[in-house]
């Protein structure tokens, strides 16, 4: 096993003290107070809490870097630090309807050298506080569930792959776009998930429990470290394009060696159509 950093131990503490309270106000779901942030899309007491948290947490370890929030937005630090990148509480609809799949997503991210933005994902921790599943990657290190090194799936077939999704929602996506590349995977593939959190497909594809995953309309926030986990378990992550990108969240495509080009070519005919 390879040795925990210091920065992993610091993600996962803060992931772990947010998660513990996540699951204390997943057992009160029916007295959470609910206000609506967009259509289909709510906020939740709980997910602020966990941002508070994490926010908390993290600030007191590393106090002169930055941070890109889904709730709060993007707080800037020392520009020649590195950032956070945090979902507190991927799988909010999930989490109000008392569906106990979700996730704490958490990344760091390093600036650019010639100080123009952002560049590559270094660590990054996806924690499932219902099963306490903590998995975590660094860039050339590998990805871990725990102790245990991940690795893609092997499968080299599709019609043996099991792919995950995101399907649009009100306000969310384009359900046509959508429907093409679905008609085009569905008849070759063994299966189609839609969990609705989009860190943990990723995680799970890292682990090879999925052989790909696509999405679109996502936030950077939902893939930095699902996006490092896939590559650091030997898979591909691109855009529809075939581009690789630090974080891909826009358009998001990932598999292994074998499976990612396969699918890419089946996705790229769709939006031809």
């Amino acid at each position: 096993m390879a040795a925990i950093s210091g920065l992993i131990r610091v993600i996962e503490k803060a992931a772990r003290k947010a998660g513990s309270r996540l699951r204390r106000d997943f057992g009160e779901i029916e007295h959470l107070q609910v206000s609506r942030k967009g259509p289909a899309d709510f906020v939740s007491k709980a997910d602020q809490a966990s941002e508070r948290t994490i926010w908390d947490e993290l600030r007191a370890a590393r106090p002169d870097w930055g941070f890109l929030f889904e709730e709060a937005g993007e707080i800037e630090g020392d520009p020649t630090k590195p950032r956070f990148i945090v979902d507190p509480l991927d799988g909010t609809t999930n989490f109000l309807h008392g569906i106990p799949h979700f996730a704490i997503s958490i990344a760091a991210q390093e600036p650019r050298l010639d100080g123009r933005g952002w560049g590559e994902v270094t660590a990054g921790l996806i924690y499932n506080p219902i099963t306490d599943e903590s998995y975590w990657a660094e860039k050339a290190r590998g990805a871990w569930l725990h102790d245990r090194r991940l690795r893609v799936s092997s499968r080299r077939h599709l019609d043996e792959s099991l792919i995950a999704t995101g399907i649009p929602f009100a306000g969310h996506g384009d359900p046509g776009q959508w429907t093409r590349i679905y008609h085009a995977l569905a008849p070759q593939v063994a299966g189609i998930r839609r969990f609705g959190a989009a860190s943990l497909d990723l995680a799970w594809v890292a682990s090879g429990r999925y052989e790909g995953f696509w999405e679109a309309d996502l936030k950077p926030w939902d893939t930095a470290a699902g996006c490092l986990l896939v590559r650091e378990a030997g898979g591909f992550v691109s855009d529809w394009k075939g581009r690789s990108q630090p974080i891909c969240d826009t358009e998001v495509l990932a598999g292994n060696d074998v499976l990612h080009s396969r699918l890419h070519k089946l996705l790229a005919t769709a939006l031809k159509d």
